[in-house]
């Protein structure tokens, strides 16, 4: 039996999702592989965990635990509507010691694969394993690393999966800093101070373990700029078996970038409902036939450009 420690961190306005993430994380797993899962929460804050904790009588390869995090972080900076417990992931050598090393994950994600192998690659000098963000290819985010934090765009990696070597972490007394910058204005919170606290210790991962819509983008439309940094045939593994992380609009409020793939998803789901679903499509149909006929227009443009962009 492999047994794969993973975190997630969230609050009450992020359970729904959860649950649809999680479920496509128990679809994948392997006949042999046992996830032991744990939810951070705020202690300030019931969780409503009431539908998540039915996910074991679903799925009997798992196990559900919660962790409650105290006030470290309830003053620590806010912006583009990230809360709190984004800052919980820092915590996670603290908060869970049983294990030497664990994955972290977001909950706006969608498993399409087991993560048996990709947990047990070597960290053991890394504090952290995660997919580079592709800063150094966007021009805004370039300048904020270099020219404001002081560290190499090319480096950075995203924070929302990771594999973290809690032993490392617990060992150097990481916490302490993390503490310390969380007051900090990052524009990217967490993802700006594990950078920073732990540059020149962090393993590079595949895009797979982290496909988000800029790597999405890059790879269909400007593949010749990743390449350098991705095999392609690392970057077809992404698309076709890639965790889909919904780094910007949310497919459960809109259409957006894969919205397809989290919707087939949710309807495989034991905690499909009918109405949500109806609802959803019904009220998306309605807004189209309010747009304007220019709008109209200038969304089949999108679609035939793109179409011929293809072929």
């Amino acid at each position: 039996m492999n047994k794969i420690p993973i975190a997630f961190a969230f609050d009450n306005n992020l359970v729904f999702p959860a649950c649809i993430c999680l479920s496509s994380l128990m679809m994948h797993a392997k006949e042999d592989t046992f996830y032991d899962i744990f939810i951070l929460h705020s202690e300030n804050e019931g969780l409503n965990h009431q539908e998540l904790d039915k996910l074991p009588s679903f799925y009997p390869n798992c196990r559900l635990q919660y962790r409650s995090v105290g006030n470290i972080f309830d003053k620590a900076f806010e912006i583009r509507g990230i809360t709190t417990p984004a800052y919980y992931r820092l915590l996670i050598p603290e908060l869970i010691p049983e294990y030497e090393k664990i994955i972290y994950s977001d909950v706006d994600v969608i498993f399409r694969d087991d993560l048996c192998d990709i947990y047990h690659i070597d960290i053991d000098n890394m504090y952290f394993a995660g997919v580079n963000s592709l800063s150094h290819l966007l021009k805004g985010t370039k300048e904020y690393y270099e020219k404001q934090l002081y560290i190499s765009a090319e480096n950075i990696i995203y924070s929302g999966n990771l594999i973290i070597n809690s032993q490392k972490i617990r060992r150097d007394n990481l916490n302490i800093q993390f503490i310390a910058l969380a007051n900090k204005h990052f524009r990217f919170q967490d993802m700006d101070m594990i950078n920073i606290v732990c540059q020149g210790k962090i393993r590079y991962l595949p895009p797979s373990f982290c496909l988000t819509n800029y790597i999405n983008d890059f790879a269909v439309n400007r593949l010749e700029e990743i390449l350098p940094i991705w095999k392609e045939e690392e970057i077809t593994n992404a698309l076709e078996r890639g965790i889909i992380h919904y780094n910007g609009p949310k497919p459960w409020k809109q259409f957006c970038v894969n919205y397809d793939i989290w919707w087939e998803y949710y309807r495989k789901s034991p905690y499909f409902d009918e109405k949500f679903y109806f609802d959803f499509y019904n009220k998306k149909q309605d807004e189209l036939d309010q747009l304007s006929l220019w709008k109209r227009i200038k969304i089949l443009m999108r679609y035939f450009v793109y179409g011929r962009k293809k072929s």
